[in-house]
């Protein structure tokens, strides 16, 4: 199976929307989850030899973590009282939905839990990411249409 087969494939669980695929060859095994209706896809794949072959695991995922969880925030540090919203995948961040549309938060812009806060895209996958936080944004820290790590801030938000 080769990357367009993947791409193809996860395009084609995306648009389903069922909630779990497994497929399974003899040199090959893939798992694709998706939220039911959701943008987000979390896939892992891997050989399926038995011995002490690297796991080979899609973009955007860290072995460990095979579910889709729209982002990740934890304080900055101790002393700090901002909250940091953090890219749940490798891609490329973009502020707006779509080119000729307007953005989705400023700095100052109220966001509460849930609410969309930017897209990264993937593999040609449009994944929109949720805020798990409720506050008021203080400080943007990526540029619009960049790429972004795995586990990288994006946001400031000042919860209180």
């Amino acid at each position: 199976m080769d990357i367009k087969d993947i791409q193809n494939l996860i395009k084609f669980v995306s648009k389903a929307e069922v909630s779990e695929v497994k497929y399974k060859t003899k040199d090959f095994e893939i798992t694709i989850k998706t939220p039911l209706g959701g943008n987000e896809v979390s896939y892992v794949a891997q050989p399926a030899m038995y011995q002490q072959a690297p796991q080979q695991v899609a973009p955007g995922h860290a072995p460990a973590s095979v579910s889709a969880s729209p982002e990740k925030t934890e304080a900055v540090s101790d002393d700090s009282k901002y909250v940091t919203i953090k890219s749940p995948m490798i891609g490329t961040f973009y502020r707006k939905p779509s080119p000729d549309k307007d953005v989705f938060i400023n700095v100052g812009d109220e966001v509460s839990n849930g609410k969309v806060v930017c897209v990264i895209e993937a593999m040609k996958l449009f994944n929109q990411i949720e805020s798990e936080v409720s506050g008021k944004i203080v400080k943007i820290l990526v540029d619009d249409a960049t790429p972004v790590e795995y586990d990288q801030p994006l946001f400031l938000v000042d919860p209180s």
